[in-house]
């Protein structure tokens, strides 16, 4: 039975792989007491221990944890951004392509993708891989989330009693155009530029909505929503990642459509003159935890939808 560790067990994302993992009788769950959970001996030896350990830490934290793991024979599944585009390690969104998916089952080192970067590398990456997109355009890309993306200090901004008022309207963040899914957005998509971007968080827990409007100028070879489609039909087409025609609820599209699940649901709006890319999800759905227990049951050959809510 393989045994597994959570380095990071008290964060949003930590607690969310916890309580997937705990229903499970295929695997040992390896804990540490509140008391040695900082500690740093306990800590080395649970990293080394384990078959698999999944890093739900800041960026500084997981490099450290990395170092500490001497065990060659360990898989590392790290949530944080630290390792992303970094020679070595496996970018974990196998959707991408069979290989990319045969990369996630052989790997060591994974990196779970940011729930922002999620939507966008979804719509982007199989239209610049088919030759519908050039890698020099340039994008914008607006993203709207519940405020569990924030971990657990906006989390208790956004529920404690007496709040400021501010935090019942929409908040646009990221405003200096440095957001740290940037990188990862260009470098697995291949686009010679980042787009702007504009992630907004609401008040309300978990969802996401990733929209990317595109005008037809934009596309090569005179293709248009069709085309784009037909791409998204062929590439995602399995109960954790699809494509889905009139996606809309009479006319809107909800943020939260698809909180508390671990799947994503892609789809296509407006006009042949002007699209609109939109990828629906929960932030820590496929956008954190289930995206990482995916890549999981990959590396453990495992069913790939074990332990997901679909």
């Amino acid at each position: 039975m393989n045994k597994i560790f959570i380095d990071g067990s008290a964060g949003t994302t930590g607690l969310r792989i916890r309580e997937r993992l705990e229903a499970r009788d295929d695997i040992e769950l390896l804990t540490l007491s509140e008391e040695l959970r900082k500690d740093a001996a306990a800590r080395k030896e649970m990293l080394n221990r384990a078959d698999v350990v999944f890093l739900c830490l800041p960026d500084d934290a997981a490099r450290e944890a990395v170092g500490m793991i001497d065990n060659p024979n360990v898989v590392v599944l790290d949530t944080s951004t630290a390792h992303r585009t970094l020679e070595g390690w496996c970018y974990g969104f196998p959707e991408l392509s069979p290989e990319q998916e045969a990369r996630v089952k052989a790997s060591k080192r994974i990196a779970v993708p940011g729930c922002h970067a999620s939507g966008l590398i979804a719509l982007i990456y199989p239209l610049i891989h088919n030759g519908l997109l050039p890698r020099d355009a340039l994008l914008t890309c607006t993203s709207l989330t519940g405020y569990s993306g924030g971990g657990k200090k906006m989390i208790a901004q956004y529920e404690e009693d007496g709040r400021d008022a501010l935090l019942g309207a929409p908040r646009q963040y990221g405003l200096t155009q440095q957001h740290k899914h940037l990188k990862e957005m260009q470098a697995i998509t291949g686009l010679v530029n980042a787009p702007a971007f504009l992630p907004i968080v609401a008040d309300f827990y978990s969802g996401m909505e990733v929209t990317v409007p595109l005008f037809r100028s934009q596309l090569c070879n005179g293709a248009g929503a069709e085309e784009i489609r037909a791409i998204y039909r062929q590439a995602y087409h399995t109960p954790l990642l699809s494509y889905k025609d009139d996606a809309d609820e009479q006319g809107f599209l909800s943020a939260a459509a698809l909180s508390g699940k671990d799947s994503m649901q892609i789809s296509v709006h407006g006009n042949d003159e002007r699209i609109l890319l939109c990828a629906r999800y929960d932030n820590l759905g496929k956008g954190a935890s289930g995206a990482a227990i995916e890549c999981l049951n990959l590396v453990l050959g495992a069913d790939p939808y074990l332990g997901l809510e679909l």
